[in-house]
C-alpha cells in the first residue's frame, strides 16, 4: 500500500471514528485500483450507518470532499464508499 493510500485511510478513519458508537466494528480499507483510483471503503455496524451518512448525506459528502482534496494534492483520484 502506498503512502498516499495509507494517509487517505487514516484521514477517513480520523473523521469517522468519533461518529460511531461501536468502534470494534469500524473497519476502513484502502487500495489502489488498476486504473489508479484509490478506493476507500468504510465498514461500520448497522446502527452507525445513519450517523456516517448524516442527514441528506451531508456527512458522507463532506468525508468524500476531504478525501478528494487530499488526493488532488498528489494528482490522484479517490472514491469513498460506505460498504454495508
Amino acid at each position: 500500500m502506498s503512502a498516499l493510500t495509507e494517509d487517505l485511510a487514516g484521514l477517513v478513519d480520523a473523521v469517522v471514528r468519533p461518529l460511531v458508537e461501536v468502534e470494534e466494528e469500524l473497519d476502513i480499507t484502502a487500495e489502489e485500483t488498476e486504473d489508479g483510483v484509490v478506493l476507500v471503503e468504510i465498514h461500520v455496524s448497522e446502527g452507525d450507518v445513519g450517523k456516517v451518512i448524516g442527514r441528506q448525506g451531508r456527512v458522507i459528502k463532506a468525508i468524500r470532499t476531504l478525501a478528494r482534496a487530499a488526493a488532488s494534492r498528489e494528482g490522484k483520484q479517490v472514491e469513498v464508499e460506505l460498504a454495508e
